[in-house]
């Protein structure tokens, strides 16, 4: 009896298998243990999600805008009523802003260190941020969808 060592996961198991017992490849997949053999890059290198992705650069640039927007309102010339009330305005939407944020932090964890956890947690983070402030709901429901999507896509470490 030999030993076999599988292609896919690395294990090693008896050449009277039909398939690797860790993972399930075909022994015809494996090759003996001692083999020099070299594994393809493609085989090896996990594969970026787009939806991730896509979810990440949409978060990036409703982040930026809403800087550009509330740090525009709450610098305004206006009286004294206007600034109250937009002092009022930017502290309701400030833990939205502030979960969003930190969704696309994390988002971008996951998308760049290919880490379920963390691309889990982005997702979360978005649904968090869309409760906290549901006028805001179009701006962060694509990230939502996108984010949980890609977590699920995400292969397993």
């Amino acid at each position: 009896m030999s030993m076999l060592t599988c292609r896919e996961c690395g294990k090693e198991f008896s050449d009277k298998a039909d398939k690797c017992p860790n993972c399930g490849a075909p022994a015809s997949y494996s090759y003996k243990v001692g083999e020099v053999y070299e594994v393809p890059q493609s085989t090896t290198k996990k594969k970026m999600s787009k939806c991730l992705l896509i979810s990440f650069i949409i978060g990036v640039l409703y982040i930026l805008y809403s800087i550009s927007y509330w740090s525009g309102t709450a610098g305004s010339g206006a009286d004294t009523a206007e600034q109250i009330g937009s002092g009022i305005a930017t502290a309701l939407v400030m833990p939205h802003l502030i979960c969003t944020a930190l969704a696309v932090l994390f988002n971008g964890f996951g998308l760049f260190m290919k880490k379920r956890g963390f691309a889990l947690t982005g997702a979360i983070l978005y649904t968090v941020a869309l409760v906290l402030f549901p006028m805001y709901f179009m701006f962060v429901i694509i990230e939502v969808i996108l984010s949980f999507i890609g977590y699920a896509k995400t292969p397993k470490d």
